[in-house]
C-alpha cells in the first residue's frame, strides 16, 4: 500500500484549513484515524453495543468477544507471552501511574533509587516524583550527551545496587532519540531493578517485541497509533502483575465481596475496574489490524526517510536550530531565532500546516536545552516529502513575516 492509497483511507486529510490544503504534522500529539477504525467504532455502537463479561445475551457475548479479541491483537502486536499480561487503560499516563502507584509504592523504601532521564515526558516523571516522596526513595537522572542521546557507560554509572526502578522513554517526544532499551534492561536486571518503558512514541512507528527487549513494564496509547482516544495499554510481566495490588476498586475487578473484605479477579481484569473501555479497545484492535496490514517495517522506513529529508531541508534554513540526534524517530523539533514557537505555529497554521508548539510536557528537557519552548513537526505513515517541502516554504515565510533576512 503506497502513501497515496493510505491517504485515501484518512478522510480528515481531505480538507482545507485557512484556505490551504491541510498538512497535518502533529502526529506525536495524536494521529488521525483511518476508515477501518472509524467503521469498527460505528459498527460496535450501531450493531452490538453492550457491556462485556457479565451478560449472557447475544449482544453481550459479541461485545465480549470483540473486547477480548482486541486484547489478543495487542498481545500479538508486542509479542507478550499471554493476554494476562495485557491491561487496558485510559492511555500511557494511566498505565504508568498504575506501575508507580501499585508496584512502585509497594517495593520502594528510603534509600532506594528510581533512575530516569532528562528526556522523559511528564507522564513518566511526575508519577515517580510522587512515588519517591511517599516512600523516601531518590530520583536519579542518566546524563544526556550533547546531541540528546544516552551513552551506555552513563547508564552503567548511574544504575547501582540501590536502584529498584529504571523508567525510560523508548523514543523521546521532543528529540526523537531512540533509546537502547534492551541494553538498559540488561544493566538494570544485573542490579535487580525493573525496567518501565514509555512506548507512546515507539509503538505506533516500529515493531516492538517485549520479550526481546526484556522490559518488565511497557505502556502506550491508542490515539497515537490510528486508534481512538481514551484507550491505552499496560504490559507487565505476569509474575510482577500477580504480586501487585489494584489501584481502582469497584465492579468488574472483584471476585468475592464480603461485608468487610473482598478478593480480586485474576489477571488482567483485577486492574480493569468498572465498565471497561469497550469501544476504545475494539477501535485499537482495528488500528492494529490496519498498521499490520500496512506493515510496521514499511512505516518505520517511510518515517526514517521523511525525518532525514526534513533534517536536510530544514538545516538549510538560516537561523533555524534543530534539536536532537541525526538518527531519530519521525519528528523534528526546532526553533527560529528571535521568533517564539507559538508565533511560528500560528503562521504555519495560516498556511494550513499543523505543528505543535510549547514545552511538549517535557519541561526538564526544555531547561536542559536552555529554551522555554520549541516547535515540533512530527510525521506518520500518511505524510509525504511534498508536505515537508510545504513546511520549508512556510518556515521561510515565517522568517520573512517577522523581519528576518534570508
Amino acid at each position: 500500500m503506497n502513501v497515496k492509497e493510505i491517504r485515501k483511507l484518512f478522510p480528515i486529510l481531505d480538507q482545507e484549513v485557512n484556505g490551504k490544503p491541510l498538512v497535518y504534522l502533529d502526529n506525536a500529539a495524536t494521529s488521525q484515524k483511518p476508515l477501518p477504525v472509524i467503521e469498527a467504532l460505528d459498527q460496535y455502537y450501531r450493531q452490538y453495543n453492550s457491556n462485556v463479561h457479565r451478560g449472557v445475551h447475544t449482544l453481550g457475548t459479541k461485545a465480549t468477544d470483540a473486547y477480548e479479541g482486541a486484547r489478543e491483537k495487542v498481545r500479538r502486536f508486542i509479542n507478550a507471552k499471554s493476554t494476562q499480561e495485557i491491561i487496558f487503560t485510559r492511555g500511557t499516563t494511566a498505565a504508568l501511574n498504575i506501575v508507580a502507584a501499585s508496584y512502585g509504592r509497594a517495593n520502594l523504601q528510603e534509600g532506594d533509587e528510581i533512575v530516569i532521564t532528562y528526556m522523559e515526558h511528564h507522564s513518566n516523571l511526575i508519577p515517580w516524583q510522587q512515588a519517591a516522596k511517599q516512600t523516601g526513595a531518590t530520583l536519579k537522572y542518566i546524563p544526556l550527551q550533547a546531541d540528546g542521546t544516552i551513552d551506555i557507560k552513563d547508564v552503567e554509572a548511574t544504575v547501582t545496587a540501590n536502584t529498584k526502578i529504571v523508567a525510560v522513554a523508548h523514543v523521546s517526544n521532543v528529540l526523537g532519540t531512540i533509546n537502547p532499551i534492551k541494553d538498559i534492561a540488561r544493566i538494570a536486571h544485573q542490579h535487580g531493578a525493573v525496567v518501565v518503558v514509555d512506548a507512546a512514541q515507539s509503538a505506533p512507528h516500529m515493531k516492538i517485541d517485549v520479550q526481546d527487549l526484556d522490559c518488565d513494564f511497557l505502556a502506550f496509547s491508542g490515539h497515537k497509533m490510528c486508534g481512538p482516544t481514551g484507550i491505552g495499554v499496560l504490559y507487565g510481566k505476569r509474575d510482577l502483575l500477580e504480586r501487585m495490588e489494584p489501584v481502582e476498586f469497584g465492579g468488574e475487578m472483584i471476585d468475592f465481596v464480603e461485608l468487610y473484605d473482598s478478593t480480586w479477579k485474576e489477571l488482567p481484569w483485577k486492574f480493569e475496574g468498572g465498565t471497561p473501555i469497550i469501544a476504545g479497545a475494539i477501535g485499537l484492535g482495528a488500528a492494529i489490524d490496519f498498521l499490520e496490514d500496512v506493515g510496521l517495517d514499511h512505516i518505520a522506513a517511510h518515517e526514517h526517510e521523511l525525518a532525514q529529508y526534513a533534517l536536510e531541508r530544514m538545516s538549510a534554513i538560516d537561523g533555524l536550530t534543530i534539536y536532537g540526534p541525526k538518527q531519530r524517530g519521525g519528528l523534528v523539533t526546532f526553533n527560529i531565532d528571535g521568533v517564539h514557537p507559538h508565533d511560528v505555529a500560528t503562521v504555519l497554521d495560516a498556511e494550513g500546516i499543523a505543528v505543535r508548539a510549547g514545552h511538549h510536557c517535557a519541561q526538564p528537557l526544555m531547561k536542559w536545552l536552555n529554551v522555554t519552548a520549541t516547535a515540533r513537526a512530527s510525521f506518520y505513515l500518511y505524510n509525504t516529502k511534498e508536505e515537508i517541502d510545504q513546511l520549508v516554504v512556510a518556515l521561510q515565510k515565517t522568517k520573512e513575516y517577522f523581519g528576518h533576512v534570508f
